[in-house]
């Protein structure tokens, strides 16, 4: 089975920018799909981004344009690049697999269920 360690995140002011890490490791050939999801304070933890094995990246429209993920299969680790950042993006930030996606069908909506392996998360603070 794969495991997630998260590194980076920490508090910014707007505007600023961060990079989040999430390496796996264990069996690492089953991670055909990983995303990336929030939880701010009072609110439903929310999709992010996602990779896939074969359908590439994607990104939800509320970070469009400022955030993009990427993997390096070097190093097993995904990351999360954050520009241009909101006071709305503080949340706590997880990345998660679905090992079972690998064509990709259901990756890119990024159905919380569907993620069974999550890292244990990492904070991302945004003053104004």
């Amino acid at each position: 089975q794969v495991q997630l360690a998260q590194s980076g995140g920490g508090s910014v002011q707007a505007g600023g920018s961060l990079r989040l890490s999430c390496a796996a490791s264990g069996d690492t050939q089953n991670r055909p799909c990983m995303g990336w999801f929030r939880q701010a304070p009072g609110k439903a933890r929310e999709g992010v981004a996602t990779w896939h094995l074969l359908r590439g990246t994607t990104v939800t429209e509320p970070v469009k344009g400022r955030f993009s993920t990427f993997l390096d299969n070097d190093k097993n680790t995904l990351y999360l690049e954050m520009d241009s950042l909101e006071v709305e993006d503080t949340a706590m930030y997880y990345c998660a697999v679905d090992s079972e996606d690998f064509f990709g069908a259901r990756c890119h909506e990024l159905n919380e269920a569907a993620f069974t392996i999550w890292g244990q998360g990492t904070q991302v603070t945004v003053s104004s």
